[in-house]
């Protein structure tokens, strides 16, 4: 679909450039963004942060397991002599231990999770330098439009392409 997305893009770019009377011609760039973060400093830094914080959290969902898996073993060799009573106390207690263990691991590794909310906080300044640098560069070099190769997608485009208010008033027209 983000291929469709972009090669849409680039046709639409090509066919209207052309269609200008006054047309420059229209140079393409890309970006492995991949490759730029991995050169970044700061990068590196807050992916290093961001592992040291995954890690302790994985260390406390390690305990959760463990001590889930002692009980649930202890209750297994009590099983047999247990009351139906005591029996589900125990499987409730079980379930409850699970319940949190779930609950953390949601909290802290799920996509609105601890770790996301704190990537998206230490990746946004990050991914504002980039995207500032390759509109810097796009303009020095005169490209129109570039493209990400890792995730594809348009990372810059020169204002003069934009047809957006065209198109809304063609729509608005008919």
């Amino acid at each position: 679909m983000k291929k469709a997305v972009v090669f849409l893009a680039v046709t639409l770019a090509c066919l209207f450039s052309t269609k200008t009377a006054n047309a420059q011609a229209l140079k393409l760039g890309y970006v492995d963004t991949e490759t730029i973060l991995k050169q970044l400093p700061d990068a590196l830094e807050a992916d290093r942060k961001l592992k040291d914080i995954a890690s302790k959290y994985q260390d406390t969902l390690k305990k959760f397991e463990d001590d889930l898996k002692n009980k649930y073993e202890a209750y297994k060799k009590q099983e047999a002599m247990m009351t139906a009573d005591a029996k589900k106390k125990e499987e409730e207690q079980l379930k409850g231990i699970q319940q949190v263990y779930l609950q953390y691991q949601e909290e802290k590794f799920g996509q609105t999770g601890e770790i996301a909310r704190m990537r998206e906080t230490f990746m946004t300044p990050i991914r504002e330098k980039i995207l500032n640098t390759i509109k810097e560069v796009s303009k020095e070099e005169k490209i129109s439009f570039v493209f990400d190769k890792t995730n594809p997608g348009l990372l810059y485009g020169d204002e003069k392409y934009d047809i957006t208010f065209k198109v809304i008033d063609k729509i608005k027209r008919k």
